[in-house]
């Protein structure tokens, strides 16, 4: 399966479902087929990307942006201007090497992004304007905040590529969902079943905490629905 894309029929339908659910899940689903298929055995997680409008979802098919620093000081050196390319329903993920130093997003973008139909942005490096973009409720998260600009410090270096956060890689296409918990890519030809195994592990947990709280002990709710493989949606409801 290619890249599910916004005019995909499917893609909608799989934005929904996936948007009820939390990265918790999707992660006991990812390392579901982790354990079985080599396809998936590289990382999933994007390291230390922290929400910066909580109680928000990002969730869509990833737009690549990679950034360098500065090598020739002379002139001024604005900021990128590509939001105007990014189609809608995609996650903006913006690699700037995990910087402290300068940032890559403020709240002008997050202004057009939202207009534009963006899902959201993660940032592999520093945002600013925090509270601006939770007053929009616009969907942020990133490794760091400051309020330095990058203008003069980072240059766009190119869209649609393949960038490494922390030895994650993400490819323009790969979804990436990301919530209070952190973010996480997903391949594009995975989605279905992720989606499909996450639900089920919801609803396995949603069992077990049923039961508990009707009076049974954690450990034999556990057992019973199948804990150790909540991606199974085992057990048997009984009188639940």
């Amino acid at each position: 399966m290619t890249a599910l894309a916004p005019a995909h029929p499917d893609f909608e339908a799989l934005r929904e479902r996936m948007s009820r659910l939390d990265t918790a899940a999707v992660s006991d689903a990812m390392d579901s087929l982790h354990a079985m298929d080599s396809l998936h055995a590289a990382p999933f997680m994007l390291p230390h990307i922290r929400p910066r409008t909580p109680g928000t979802v990002a969730c869509g098919p990833a737009f690549t942006v990679r950034y360098r620093p500065v090598a020739d000081t002379a002139g001024f050196r604005n900021a990128a201007n590509y939001i105007d390319e990014v189609p809608a329903g995609s996650v903006i993920v913006v690699d700037n090497g995990g910087s402290r130093t300068c940032t890559n997003w403020g709240s002008l973008l997050s202004t057009v992004a939202q207009e534009n139909g963006v899902a959201g942005t993660v940032v592999n490096g520093s945002v600013r304007d925090v509270r601006e973009g939770r007053a929009l409720g616009y969907p942020l998260f990133s490794t760091a905040v400051t309020m330095v600009s990058g203008k003069n410090r980072v240059v766009l270096d190119r869209t649609g590529v393949q960038v490494d956060i922390e030895g994650t890689v993400v490819a323009p296409g790969d979804w990436v969902f990301a919530d209070d918990n952190g973010a996480l890519r997903i391949p594009a030809s995975a989605l279905p079943e992720v989606i499909r195994r996450a639900e089920a592990v919801e609803r396995t947990e949603s069992r077990i905490r049923r039961a508990v709280l009707g009076g049974s002990r954690l450990d034999a709710a556990r057992a019973r629905f199948g804990y150790a493989r909540p991606w199974e949606d085992g057990g048997d409801d009984g009188d639940l």
